[in-house]
């Protein structure tokens, strides 16, 4: 413990007041971190929607205050009571609970539970590993029930709602590499050239995957989708997809109601997969995470990411959050 600073720099969410909060960066001597087996030294976290909620201090994501925001996180393990990880190992941090109930990765230091950390995936380095983070898990999990379902690359053309966001983006490059025919759904013009490098085949407007006709059923044209939109957008695709198709739902950002009828899922046999990256277990985790430093490793996972340092987080915060950020933010923290 003596090599630790007295002091670290974070991100920090507090109470000011009835149903009022007050975020910024602040220094906090080591001694105010929660209680954990091990202390991390942060070296990269990342920006998610859900992380600019948390920072916002919204009650349904910020689920305990004060609060440091931070998802993913990687680093190296200063401090360690655990016989299971020892000090100087690289770790990734993956729990439901970092960054919403307990503080997350927008920190220099970190203090978590053992079973939270897993070793960095062999084939991937700690930049990899936050660059892909919780987007790139759960665009893996997506993938991985496409195949399960039977959807293969020549069973049609794969559709991805919310394209130019972590999980749509790293879900096109995935199906891409996989030998899929992928159309990316995106309400950002400027982007169409950027998702085609990404390895999408076509990109289209939101309004193709938003039929309001109320209509039961649409024609056939889509083999699986990988959807983070949810609401209307999640029941066209439903409507919309072939016979034995698999549409899988991962988002809610464009509602939360599915109206809709069965017919899609008793006259065309087709499946929605909802897909949880919160909750896996250890073993499942595991899996997902070799798979990404395996045979769905990808190339050039920096030409969709975007670095800023902790210090400026607030900025990029309200750009996630009025929709002009595209791929992933690395948040650079280590000292």
């Amino acid at each position: 413990m003596s090599d630790l600073p007295a002091q670290f720099t974070c991100f920090l969410v507090e109470n000011a007041g009835r149903e009022s909060h007050r975020a910024g960066i602040h220094s906090l001597s080591r001694g105010e971190l929660p209680d954990g087996d091990l202390i991390l030294a942060v070296k990269y976290s990342a920006l998610n929607y859900k992380d600019a909620l948390a920072a916002t201090g919204h009650s349904g994501v910020a689920l305990q205050l004060p609060l440091v925001p931070g998802i993913d996180a990687v680093g190296v393990v200063a401090a360690s009571t655990s016989p299971d990880v020892s000090v100087g190992e690289e770790v990734l941090v993956k729990a439901a609970d970092f960054g919403t109930r307990q503080w997350g990765g927008w920190s220099e230091l970190a203090s978590v539970p053992a079973e939270w950390c897993y070793p960095i995936p062999e084939g991937l380095d700690l930049l990899e590993t936050v660059t892909l983070g919780t987007a790139g898990f759960t665009a893996a999990q997506c993938v991985q029930q496409l195949e399960r379902h039977g959807v293969r690359p020549d069973s049609g053309p794969v559709v991805v709602t919310g394209a130019t966001g972590g999980v749509g983006v790293f879900a096109v490059m995935l199906l891409h590499r996989l030998g899929y025919e992928v159309v990316a759904v995106t309400g950002k013009a400027d982007r169409r050239d950027w998702l085609i490098e990404r390895g999408a085949a076509r990109v289209v407007e939101r309004e193709d995957v938003d039929d309001r006709s109320g209509r039961p059923m649409l024609a056939g044209r889509w083999a699986g989708a990988v959807d983070s939109v949810g609401g209307n957008t999640l029941t066209t695709l439903l409507r919309g997809v072939k016979n034995g198709g698999c549409v899988t739902a991962c988002g809610l950002v464009g509602g939360v109601d599915l109206a809709m009828t069965v017919y899609p899922f008793i006259l065309r046999g087709i499946t929605l997969q909802g897909v949880d990256s919160a909750n896996t277990s250890r073993e499942v985790s595991e899996a997902v995470w070799r798979r990404l430093g395996g045979e769905y490793r990808l190339a050039d996972l920096q030409a969709v990411a975007t670095h800023v340092p902790l210090a400026s987080i607030g900025e990029s915060v309200s750009r996630i959050l009025r929709g002009e950020i595209a791929g992933r933010t690395i948040v650079e923290i280590g000292r």
